[in-house]
């Protein structure tokens, strides 16, 4: 009873969260444009099976993977687990001691962003929009590492207690420059990317991490030092992304001169 009551109080959010899209999209088709809706049918059976689908995600995410993902957090950043001997011993814990939580912020960071539903999507309508130019796989994972390399960056901040400020500001420093050097084709993308980043799957995980390492850290407060992570995952995509495009648009480059210096 409590799973079915469970289901049933997350299908009723799933409706209310998916009716006003489809109001919308219903009330501009009929009263805006004045066309009739075709295939109206299919189209009821398809907002059931993404009701319906993203009432089961929910749960799923909810049941399984948050519990998962707060005890894993709580638990790598527990004082015991990351440096017993020197704590025995009396000795300062260093920031490089908390290496396993820089290599599972690393690891979650790029498995929950491959597995984003929001990142697919744009993936799937780049590469369709391209022509295949910009390849899915490519795209996929190139936001993956840099949502992988910006947690690990943000959860090294965490732990040394740098003023939040100085990173983004340099990260965005790097993102104005490489937007002036990067292929056209893909600056507005990459800024796309870092944005589908933080959704259903990454937010709540990346933001249990933050805590639980803030609330662990002597001297570091929830509040303060625990939040900030999801920044990090916006950002670092773009650079992840547009660098992924000039080192692409450099290889093409050095495998046509190779090709025209052969030619002569």
């Amino acid at each position: 009873m409590m799973s079915f009551e469970h289901f049933w109080i997350t299908f009723l959010s799933t409706i209310s969260d998916v009716l006003p899209i489809a109001s919308v999209l219903f009330l501009f088709q009929v009263v805006i444009l004045r066309k009739p809706i075709s295939q109206l049918p299919k189209i009821v059976l398809g907002f059931g099976y993404v009701i319906l689908g993203l009432t089961l995600f929910l749960m799923g995410l909810e049941v399984a993977l948050f519990p998962v993902g707060e005890t894993m957090a709580h638990q790598l950043t527990a004082p015991d687990f990351l440096s017993a001997v020197k704590i025995s011993q009396g000795l300062d814990v260093k920031w490089f001691d908390y290496y396993w939580i820089y290599i599972f912020a690393f690891c979650i960071g790029f498995s929950t962003t491959i597995a984003e539903p929001s990142l697919i999507a744009v993936a799937i309508k780049a590469n369709q929009v391209s022509g295949g130019a910009i390849g899915t796989t490519g795209l996929r994972l190139s936001v993956a590492l840099g949502v992988a390399i910006g947690i690990s960056l943000g959860c090294y901040r965490i732990v040394v207690g740098d003023p939040i400020q100085y990173y983004i500001i340099g990260g965005y420093i790097i993102v104005v420059i490489q937007t002036h050097f990067s292929p056209k084709l893909i600056v507005p993308l990459a800024y796309d990317s870092g944005g589908v980043t933080t959704s259903t799957v990454t937010v709540p995980i990346v933001a249990a991490l933050g805590v639980g390492l803030a609330s662990t850290v002597p001297g570091r407060s929830p509040l303060i030092d625990g939040f900030g992570l999801i920044a990090f995952a916006s950002l670092f995509p773009i650079i992840s992304v547009m660098g992924y495009a000039q080192v692409t648009q450099w290889l093409n480059r050095r495998a046509q001169e190779k090709e025209n210096n052969n030619a002569v």
